[in-house]
């Protein structure tokens, strides 16, 4: 799983992506401080289930923290797209191919309105935020109809002519995008667009089915950064009315990097996502982080109930793509060969099954696969058996 950080210049994107993963990544008020793109970890946030097992878990790759899970997922910036994008303005070409192999986005935008569309600062209040989310979704159709129009005309004819289904042809085309056939299938249908002629489909058509494609393969959840800045909150109720088939979560991206900054100096006990946090002595803070902190409690904590940060990433992969964190331990023993409790967590896509988990732990697991067992409930399950949230199955095999 790989999610996509987008958005125009200078909105506050490499300061969300290092409040996220905490890389050591350029962050400056001009446009393009990022080009060529980050790969980061981020943690999303789940509640442990060492708790109903009365353990304290020993997780091998990230960490748990006050009953709370924190399961790693890989995280790409781009650098800030600006208008026409998919004609290269910008270097857009580059930007919009490093967003590939996305499974989601998360669209940072400047909900304050202080950079314009070039992402240049300007005064808060003084450009419309609305015009970044039609912009960038502009942009990502375009892109989307550019590839679907290449050589559209032969390629359409030619699947006419050798009898192939049009979503067997138009999945190939996109094969770099994440993009199957049951996708595509479903788009046409929905459209009720001419599966067997391709050729058939209008101008209007592909335009249709490249928004449609675009939606399906890269769902996207609206991030409104700056929300520390007082006129960004009017902004932020007005967008929600505006789109609401968007989801949009108010942020402070500057507020949360200088918590996990204060919590990495021991100077204060934050979790990423809670509404509060804490002083671990008030002795060693001095007066410019007393400011700052009385400030993010004022302004951020007690107003959005948390920065908005660790939301936005845990709605991307638990809400639009609808992954599954899942144990795997045993019915008798919930401890590795070591001794540690529970020290695996893996995110599974929806409708994954038994199987599906045993490959994911070791294919040898999914070769000798006999059954599972669900170590809450302690019955067995089939290979078809469909994993909930928060199961701990234990694989049986026959070696």
């Amino acid at each position: 799983m790989l999610i996509g950080i987008v958005g125009k210049a200078n909105v506050g994107k490499s300061t969300f992506f290092k409040a996220i993963t905490l890389a050591d990544t350029e962050i400056a008020n001009f446009p393009f401080a990022t080009i060529k793109p980050h790969h980061g970890i981020g943690y999303v946030k789940i509640s442990c289930v060492d708790r109903e097992f009365g353990k304290q878990c020993k997780p091998r790759e990230g960490y748990c923290k006050n009953g709370f899970r924190f399961v790693p997922v890989e995280l790409l910036d781009v650098a800030g797209l600006v208008p026409g994008a998919h004609l290269g303005k910008g270097m857009g070409n580059q930007f919009l191919d490093d967003l590939r192999q996305a499974d989601v986005l998360i669209h940072v935008i400047d909900a304050a309105g202080s950079t314009n569309e070039m992402g240049e600062p300007r005064e808060p209040g003084s450009y419309d935020p609305a015009n970044d989310i039609r912009f960038l979704e502009t942009e990502l159709d375009m892109w989307y109809l550019q590839i679907l129009k290449k050589g559209w005309e032969k390629f359409a004819r030619m699947a006419y002519m050798e009898h192939v289904p049009a979503y067997h042809a138009i999945a190939k085309q996109f094969g770099g995008l994440k993009i199957n056939e049951d996708m595509v299938r479903n788009i046409i249908s929905k459209l009720g667009l001419d599966s067997e002629n391709a050729a058939s489909w209008t101008e209007d058509n592909l335009a249709n089915f490249a928004v449609a494609l675009r939606i399906a393969s890269k769902p996207m959840i609206i991030v409104a950064n700056k929300a520390d800045i007082p006129i960004a909150l009017e902004n932020i109720e007005r967008l929600k009315k505006e789109f609401p088939e968007h989801t949009i979560i108010a942020c402070s991206a500057d507020s949360e990097l200088a918590l996990k900054e204060a919590t990495k100096a021991k100077l204060i006990d934050y979790v990423p996502g809670e509404a509060g946090f804490y002083l671990v002595d008030e002795q060693k803070l001095n007066e410019a982080q007393k400011r700052a902190l009385d400030f993010i409690k004022t302004n951020v904590m007690d107003k959005l109930h948390g920065t908005g940060c660790q939301q936005a990433l845990d709605y991307a992969v638990f809400n639009l793509l609808g992954y599954m964190a899942i144990y795997p331990g045993g019915v008798n023993k919930l401890e590795d060969q070591y001794g540690n409790p529970l020290p695996d967590c893996f995110l599974m896509p929806p409708k994954s099954t038994a199987l599906d988990f045993a490959n994911k732990i070791h294919t040898d697991l999914g070769k000798n696969f006999i059954k599972a067992m669900d170590v809450k409930t302690k019955k067995a399950v089939g290979k078809e058996y469909l994993l909930k949230h928060l199961d701990v199955m234990e694989i049986i095999t026959s070696k």
